[in-house]
C-alpha cells in the first residue's frame, strides 16, 4: 500500500491542530523557469468540512534537499512533501480562503537531519498520537461515508508511512497506540493496520469540528496580526 488515495476515496491529512486537510497536487515536480536552482510543485490544500477554504500554493523544493530525494516522482516526494506543508499549516503560515493569490512554500532542508539521514517533522508524545489517530480516523470516515465507498474500502489505513514519518514513529508504534489507546477504549475496532470508526468516536464529531474551527481562527488571528 502506497500514501496515495486508495481507489474512490480521497485522502484526508489531519494536522497536529487538527485541520482536515486534502492535497491536490499538480505532479511532477518542474525546474523553476524564473532561472533559480529549485524545482516547483503547484498545489491546492483544502480544508475539509469547511465552506470552500483552500489555498493555493507553489512547493519550491531546493537544490539541498533533491539530492536526497530518490526522485522527483510522486511515490518518493510525496509524503515529506506533505508534511512539510502540514507543519506550514501548524505554523499558522498558510492563509485559508475561498479565493487566494498563489502562495510560495520552501521546502528546504530544515525538514531534513543530514547526520541521522532522516526526514524530521517534531517527534509526538502517545498522548499526541492518540488524539491525531482519533481525528484522523473521524475526518476519513465524514469526508468518505457514502455507502458506495464505505463497500469498497478496507478501513482506514493506520500505519501509513507518510504520517508515521510526520509523527516522527514507526508504523508499528502507530498500529500500537492505536490498539492500546483507542480500540481499548471502544473507539475503533481494529483488524490488523486498518482501523474502523464506532459510533463513539463518530459521535464525538462536534469536538472535531470545534477545534477545526478554532484552528482556523487562530489562522485568521495571525493574520490580522501580521496586517496590523
Amino acid at each position: 500500500m502506497s500514501t496515495t488515495d486508495t481507489v474512490g476515496e480521497k485522502k484526508v491529512w489531519v494536522t497536529l491542530g487538527g485541520l482536515p486537510l486534502s492535497m491536490h497536487f499538480d505532479w511532477p515536480f518542474h525546474h523553476s523557469t524564473s532561472g533559480a536552482d529549485f524545482w516547483v510543485l503547484h498545489t491546492d490544500i483544502r480544508v475539509e468540512g469547511s465552506d470552500g477554504l483552500h489555498a493555493l500554493v507553489s512547493v519550491n523544493l531546493s537544490a539541498t534537499v533533491r539530492e536526497v530525494l530518490p526522485s522527483l516522482e510522486r511515490r518518493d516526494a510525496e509524503a515529506p512533501v506533505v508534511n512539510a506543508l502540514r507543519k506550514e499549516v501548524d505554523r499558522n503560515q498558510i492563509e485559508f480562503a475561498k479565493q487566494g493569490k498563489l502562495l510560495p512554500v520552501a521546502f528546504s532542508s530544515r525538514h531534513y537531519d543530514f547526520k541521522r539521514e532522516k526526514w524530521v517533522f517534531g517527534k509526538a508524545s502517545d498522548d499526541v498520537i492518540a488524539t491525531f489517530l482519533e481525528r484522523k480516523v473521524y475526518w476519513q470516515t465524514k469526508v468518505n461515508s457514502s455507502a458506495a465507498l464505505a463497500a469498497d474500502s478496507e478501513g482506514i489505513w493506520i500505519a501509513d508511512p507518510a504520517e508515521a514519518q510526520y509523527l516522527e514513529t514507526s508504523s508499528e508504534h502507530l498500529i500500537e497506540v492505536a490498539g492500546r489507546l483507542l480500540a481499548a477504549d471502544g473507539l475503533l475496532r481494529m483488524t490488523g493496520e486498518w482501523a474502523e470508526a464506532t459510533a463513539g468516536l463518530m459521535g464525538r464529531g462536534e469536538e472535531f469540528e470545534g477545534v477545526m474551527r478554532n484552528a482556523l481562527e487562530e489562522v485568521e488571528k495571525k493574520r490580522v496580526f501580521e496586517r496590523g
